[in-house]
This record gives structure tokens, C-alpha cells and sequence, in this order.
């Protein structure tokens, strides 16, 4: 199945981009944004014991929900369907659309790791209950998700549920105090391009990021994220918005619908993080206490205490931070691949700024993490961990997460990285060195200046005999000598790549910018490269983001 040639994005989200400066995302973000699910995305969405939905009532106001099911009720019957079999409460705003057909936005998301994926489609009715057919989907940004755990208990009656023009007191309070929020939107343009339909998007922060400004009005931040402001371009096509307000203690759900402007230029008085503002005006409110079967508890009790024991200046502009447990404790250990959620507490910000970044290190060593991290100009978190961080100072961390890693086997792997890319890549080449499985180690960088880690990985390289590398300056400098510090002048391309082994038989990891991804990925499948052997993963403007 291939991506159509169409551009993923509608006008309003072209818009938000041009405005926001990040220029054509279109250009890089297609191989992202698919037609079908991808196989770690059907195994995903089908363990969840909930989805958050988006979509329109009768009427044509625009709703949130969650909607929960017994162990299995999600199931995808092949990639392009996703298929629920629960029944949806009819207090629930669109019980109407259940019952009957429509454009529907979706939202897989795991609170306990912190992985989401999203999609688009067209819902109906079936043999087998409810099905979805997709119409885009895409991954997501793991940033902002406060981890919970969860837990079931028996469902209930639902309590009547109260409805109401504007917020009472009592909800106002509820929103003032939440971290988190799931906030849906849509486009249609009458086209029949694929991205028409709903969006259901995720927003969290510090608890009360969002702003209530009284029974009728909330003001809610935009962060840094992955670019494709699905979100804010819907909105600025059509105003019409719908939230809803997890009781994560007793399940209760608070709707809320109606109209939302986006604000370009906020003062510092609203959250000096945010990079824009959704204002949004409420028009009907409806709590439904008590209407899920599912409970959740913070996972802030994992979170451990880190002490920066060294840094290392890696390159021109990433920099290592090796961080040791303050409680003498051995380190849990994780997988080559995965990235370490950290929180500092920043001066100015209301609460702790929270981002994950990708070990890379070695997975054996328990008395040390290390992050290397490049620091970013717009970058919140990597301003501060570069230019304030010293040895002595102390971070929190939970247990690492994400299922970017080595596939099983004994055949070839292919680890192609990119700039800060390379992280992930590291902790893979140290892992699979003397494995006995063929390993490439493909990196391009701009020059020797800012190439990270050579020492270490032409250390490896040395040592071990399966090891092998291929290493690509785009502008290498004249003190860059060919064949010791890297091995190819130009840009790395796809071609070169496919060549160092059979396609049939290896497996290629790719990590580095949304555009090199891109490219590397279909030229890749150009050359006979089974896309199913091609895994990847990018990085945002501030730490990583799972496509």
C-alpha cells in the first residue's frame, strides 16, 4: 500500500505551517502520514482497553469522547479497518454517530508508556460491530503525557448525565486542576481529499495549564510538536472544537464543545512556553460522572532522582550528560533504542518541563544513563540542560520506554542515522557488537565538526569484526581526512545504502530528521527494499517523536 501523491495537509494546516515558519511539511512528512496502518500500529490500537473518539453530532457540534470495551474489543481484520466490538452509552454526545455512520477522528494512546498514534476515518456499522475504515494515519509525539497506570473495575449504571450551557463552578475547578485534555477538530471541504474528516489530538501539561477564564471561556496552550499542526489548521478552516476532562480517580467524563480561535502572538502572562493559544468559547457542556470502566493512578511514585555526574561535548553542537541514581541503586535496565522520559524543574515555568530522549549508551551499564543531546535554539528543555546543567545538579527520571529497536534474528542490520540521529544507533552498535549478526553503521553528517561520537564507534569498529561503517559528509572540511574520518563526500542516499546488503535479508534502522526519513525510506523501497524490514524514528524540536 503507498501513500498518495496528493499533499497530506489541507489548506488550514499549510496555513498554520507557513505561519508557524517551519516551511512546506509536506515536502518530508509523507511517508509519516499513510493511508493504511502500519503492522506496530495494528498491534497497538488492538491491545488498548479504551480510544479516544472525535466527530459531530446531529446538530453539528463537534464532540470528544473515550470509549472503553473488554479486553480485545478492538481488532484489525486487515490494515486498512479497525473494528470495535462495545456498546457506546447513550448519554454520551455522539451516541448518535455510533448508532449510524460518519467521519471519525481517533486517538490509540497508552498514558503508562506514552505511546500514541492517530487516524481518520469512516465509521459504520457492521456483523461484527462497529468499523472504522482509515482514512489517514499517522504517528505521534510522546511529549506532554503524564504516565498513569491503569486498572478496571466492574461498570456500573451511568449516572444521569448533567448538561448545561456554560461551566459550573465545580467543573471550572476540575479544569483548573487537570493535566491533561483530549481536544478534537475537523475539516471538510466537499474535495473528498483524504485530509477531510476529524482530528482527536492529545494536550497535556503542568496541572491548570489550561486557563479558565470563567463559565463560558478556556485558554489552552500549544507546545512545541511534531509540525503537522493537524489541530491548529483545522481550526483556522473551521472554528468548531470539542474537549473532554478525564476523572482518571472515577472514570468520569466532562464534555465540552465550541468555537476556537487560535492566538499567534500570546503574552508571557499565559504560559511563557506556549507558542500559541487556543481560545476557545464554550456553547454546551455535558459531565457524564462515572462513565468509563477504567481507573488510573500517577506514575510519579517511579520516577527516580538523577545526579549529572559528567558531560561530554560530543560535536559542535550535541553535547553528553551521564547521569547516576542518587540512591546508589542499579539503573533498570533498558533496551538499545528506547528513550529516558526526564523532568527538571525550569526557572519561570510552573511546573516540571518534561521531555524523553534516547539512551545512548550501553543497555549493560546500570550505574549510569547518558543522554546525548543536541541543543536546540527553540528548544525549551535542551537550552537549559546545555547552558545551565552542571555536574552535581539533579533531574528525575522514570523507567525507560518505546519499542524503537534491534529486530530478533541472525540476519544483516543496517543502523542509518543522520545528525543527532545517531543516539539510538550508538546504543544499538555497542549491543550488537561481537553478536555475530553483520552490522552497518551509516551516518551522515554536515563535517568532522559536527560529527558525534566518531572516536567511540571507530572504537568499535576496531574491536569487533562484524562491525562495519560507512560514514557521509556533505561538506567535509580540509582538515577532514577521507577514509579515516569519514568515508563518502555528498550526501548519503538511499542507493548507496540498499547496496552494502541483500534487501531481502536485512533489516534497516533508520533515525534522524523528517525529511532525511523520508527520502531514505521510499528510495530504500525503490531499490527492492520490503517495507516491513525498514523500522525509523524521528525527532522533534525538542526530543523524539515515534513515526
Amino acid at each position: 500500500m503507498t501513500q498518495v501523491d496528493e499533499s497530506p495537509f489541507h489548506a488550514g494546516e499549510r496555513d498554520a505551517q507557513r505561519r508557524a515558519g517551519v516551511g512546506d511539511v509536506s515536502k518530508w512528512a509523507g511517508g509519516f502520514v499513510r493511508d493504511h496502518l502500519p503492522e506496530q500500529h495494528r498491534a497497538f490500537h488492538t491491545s488498548l482497553p479504551f480510544m479516544v473518539f472525535a466527530g459531530a453530532d446531529a446538530e453539528g457540534r463537534i464532540w470528544t469522547t473515550l470509549v472503553d470495551g473488554a479486553d480485545g474489543f478492538i481488532r484489525s481484520p486487515d490494515p486498512k479497518r479497525l473494528t470495535l466490538d462495545t456498546v457506546v452509552d447513550g448519554t454520551d454526545p455522539l451516541a448518535a454517530l455510533f448508532a449510524a455512520s460518519g467521519d471519525i477522528g481517533a486517538l490509540g494512546i497508552e498514558l503508562a508508556t506514552r505511546r500514541r498514534n492517530r487516524f481518520s476515518g469512516r465509521l459504520s456499522t457492521g456483523d461484527t460491530g462497529l468499523v472504522i475504515d482509515m482514512r489517514q494515519t499517522f504517528g505521534n509525539c510522546p511529549q506532554y503525557i503524564h504516565p498513569r497506570g491503569l486498572t478496571r473495575v466492574a461498570r456500573r449504571e451511568t449516572p444521569v448525565a448533567r448538561r448545561s450551557e456554560a461551566l459550573s463552578e465545580a467543573q471550572m475547578a476540575r479544569i483548573g486542576q487537570a493535566d491533561t485534555l483530549f481536544i478534537g477538530s475537523g475539516h471538510h471541504d466537499g474535495s473528498g481529499a483524504a485530509s477531510n474528516g476529524f482530528d482527536a489530538s492529545h494536550r497535556g501539561g503542568a496541572p491548570g495549564f489550561v486557563r479558565v477564564e470563567g463559565p463560558g471561556r478556556l485558554l489552552i496552550p500549544d507546545y512545541a510538536g511534531n509540525n503537522f499542526f493537524n489541530t491548529i489548521g483545522n481550526l483556522m478552516s473551521d472554528p468548531r472544537v470539542g474537549l473532554v476532562f478525564v476523572d482518571f480517580e472515577t472514570g468520569g467524563l466532562l464534555h465540552v464543545t465550541g468555537r476556537a480561535r487560535v492566538d499567534w502572538a500570546p503574552g508571557d502572562d499565559v504560559d511563557p512556553e506556549a507558542w500559541r493559544v487556543i481560545e476557545v468559547e464554550i456553547e454546551a457542556v455535558v459531565e457524564r460522572p462515572g462513565a468509563l470502566s477504567l481507573r488510573w493512578t500517577r506514575l510519579d511514585g517511579e520516577a527516580r532522582k538523577l545526579r549529572l555526574a559528567r558531560r561530554v561535548r560530543e560535536s559542535d553542537g550535541i553535547t553528553s550528560f551521564w547521569f547516576a541514581p542518587v540512591d546508589g541503586r542499579p539503573l533498570t535496565e533498558f533496551k538499545p533504542g528506547q528513550h529516558l522520559p526526564v523532568a527538571v524543574q525550569i526557572p519561570g515555568q510552573s511546573g516540571m518541563t518534561e521531555r524523553s530522549y534516547s539512551l545512548s549508551g550501553m543497555a549493560a551499564d546500570r550505574t549510569h544513563y547518558r543522554l546525548s543531546i543536541k541543543r536546540e535554539d527553540r528548544g525549551l528543555m535542551s537550552r537549559f540542560l546545555h547552558d545551565h546543567l552542571r555536574r552535581g545538579d539533579l533531574i528525575e527520571a522514570r523507567p525507560p520506554g518505546g519499542d524503537f529497536g534491534v529486530p530478533d534474528g541472525d540476519g544483516p542490520v543496517v543502523l542509518v542515522s543522520a545528525g543527532v540521529g545517531l543516539t539510538p544507533m550508538v546504543s544499538m552498535l555497542h549491543a550488537l557488537a561481537g553478536s555475530g549478526r553483520r552490522v552497518w553503521y551509516v551516518h551522515g553528517a554536515r563535517n568532522g565538526r559536527d560529527h558525534a561520537m566518531r572516536a567511540e564507534v571507530d572504537g568499535l569498529m576496531t574491536r569487533h569484526g562484524n562491525l562495519r561503517r560507512r560514514v557521509f559528509y556533505s561538506r567535509p572540511d580540509r582538515t577532514d581526512v577521507p577514509g579515516v574520518a569519514f568515508d563518502v563526500a555528498g550526501r548519503m542516499t538511499a542507493e548507496a545504502v540498499a547496496a552494502l546488503e541483500d534487501p531481502a535479508e536485512a533489516r534497516y534502522l533508520l533515525c534522524g530528521p523528517g525529511r532525511f526519513l523520508t527520502d531514505m525510506q521510499a528510495g530504500l523501497e525503490a531499490c527492492g527494499v520490503p517495507p516491513g524490514h525498514i523500522l525509523f524514528e524521528r525527532f522533534g524540536p525538542d526530543g523524539k517523536v515515534r513515526a
